[in-house]
């Protein structure tokens, strides 16, 4: 055989090799709702709200029922998440929040993700993925923070943390730049129909586009956080409600329909069966100011009681892990950067300070253990800490309170004074914890911080 033809051969060889390789690692479909009300989905229980596509998600998942998040609002929970590590670990300990000036003087702006942290997005590139991100990025609205110059290859979006789900226009008026529909960088222009759907498409083009490679699709709905804005067509299918929460109810299935879009689209492209989805929210519902529930928790979003930090959680992975189980040891979503790098052929054990864990060894039976045997919240002096069943809230002006979460989901029972050592302990583990963070790189006016203490007062109702 002469040299020539042996060298193509060698490389055909090569090209069918790789190409088998990289269709054998995952899609990975990241689905995040925002403010979303714990009991607010039929797969955790509800009866006023419609979520018929993402129970159909749940049946062919595991449904985690101590999934929580790093943070109790939307900006350091998602850093959190972005980077698999405690986002107080490199400063970013509460929301982000344009146009105020913080205390260290740092303007809203340039209160964003640091750059010397890599992103889920960074990582999965690295293994030649194609990654997008469609909706809320609230992690910095100067531009070297902007997505596509933090591992993703497409957005389609806003930068800030809330916008309208109607068009800006002469009516509507933009108020904030931050809220402006951005395509690529730096390219604005506002869709014409309901944001919860546009963001579907666009996930879908990108998914017909890069249908024969493996892709990263963070989904990053800003449904259902306010404003509370729903079209006239989703309200008429909501029955038995009124006010706040039949709106809240009508952005739900709004939302609903969008994922079963996405999921329809994916089996009809044939690549279901390697596609691993994960469908959670950021933080709890702010039932204060959108009627959202977090039933049977205490507690809401901003505050470190269950109902601001525990969250619905599904996953799915065809013949990868048991579908219509459910899974209750605590996890995180610090365990998102891990399990999908892990699960794209990467090797997380070279991420220098990651705190979450590869989930599959767990869900596969090869992990009997529990994924965290302890989990840690703070912002500013208020704090808490997990470790197996005990909680320790801390708060900066009155007793810490003690709870047995597996015998208390609702956190009624205070048992800190039964358990003084209990207490004693947890305090120092949380301390010792405390002592490895940055200081934080803002921290906004008082006037913000009234508004947790409201809301944790407000939900004592459930005690």
């Amino acid at each position: 055989m002469k040299k020539p033809r042996l060298v193509l051969l060698l490389f055909a060889l090569f090209a069918i090799l790789f190409h088998s390789s990289a269709q054998d690692r995952p899609n990975i479909v990241f689905i995040l709702s925002d403010d979303a009300g714990y009991a607010d989905f039929g797969f955790q229980g509800s009866k006023e709200f419609k979520t018929p596509e993402l129970d159909k998600l749940a049946k062919n998942s595991v449904r985690f029922t101590q999934a929580y998040v790093s943070a109790a609002v939307c900006g350091p929970s998602r850093a959190g998440l972005l980077t698999g590590k405690y986002q107080q670990k490199f400063g970013f300990e509460e929301n982000n929040v344009p146009g105020l000036m913080s205390k260290s003087g740092l303007a809203g702006d340039d209160m964003g993700l640091p750059l010397d942290q890599k992103t889920v997005a960074d990582y999965l590139k690295e293994q030649g993925y194609k990654t997008a991100l469609f909706g809320k990025w609230h992690q910095g609205n100067a531009d070297r923070f902007h997505p596509t110059k933090r591992g993703f290859d497409e957005f389609y979006g806003f930068r800030g943390g809330a916008r309208s789900y109607m068009s800006y226009d002469s009516e509507n008026k933009l108020t904030r730049q931050e809220d402006k529909l951005e395509r690529g960088f730096g390219n604005f222009q506002e869709h014409e129909g309901y944001l919860t759907d546009e963001l579907a498409d666009e996930a879908i083009a990108f998914m017909e586009r890069n249908k024969n490679n493996p892709f990263f699709i963070y989904l990053a709905f800003n449904a259902v956080h306010t404003p509370m804005e729903a079209t006239p067509e989703d309200l008429e299918k909501v029955e038995g409600l009124t006010g706040k929460r039949k709106t809240l109810a009508a952005m739900a299935i709004a939302m609903d329909r969008a994922c079963g879009k996405v999921l329809d689209r994916i089996e009809e492209l044939g690549i279901d069966r390697n596609t691993l989805i994960v469908f959670t929210n950021d933080n709890g519902g702010p039932s204060d100011s959108n009627e959202s529930l977090n039933d049977p928790l205490s507690g809401t979003k901003a505050n470190h009681l269950e109902g601001g930090i525990r969250v619905p959680f599904l996953m799915s992975w065809p013949g990868k892990i048991t579908p219509n189980i459910v899974y209750d040891h605590p996890i995180s979503t610090l365990d998102l950067l891990p399990t999908f790098v892990t699960a794209a052929g990467g090797n997380v054990n070279t991420v220098e300070g990651l705190d979450g864990v590869d989930l599959m060894p767990f869900l596969q039976g090869k992990n009997n253990g529990k994924p965290h045997e302890i989990l840690y919240w703070k912002k500013e002096n208020r704090g808490a800490i997990r470790f197996n069943d005990w909680k320790l809230v801390r708060f900066p002006d009155r007793p810490a309170e003690l709870y047995n979460i597996k015998d208390d989901i609702s956190e009624v029972n205070d048992l800190a004074s039964e358990h003084p050592d209990k207490v004693r302990e947890l305090y120092q583990k949380l301390f010792d914890w405390e002592l490895t963070l940055e200081r934080p790189l803002w921290q906004l006016e008082r006037r913000f911080e009234g508004l947790a203490a409201k809301r944790m007062d407000t939900y004592r109702k459930h005690k």
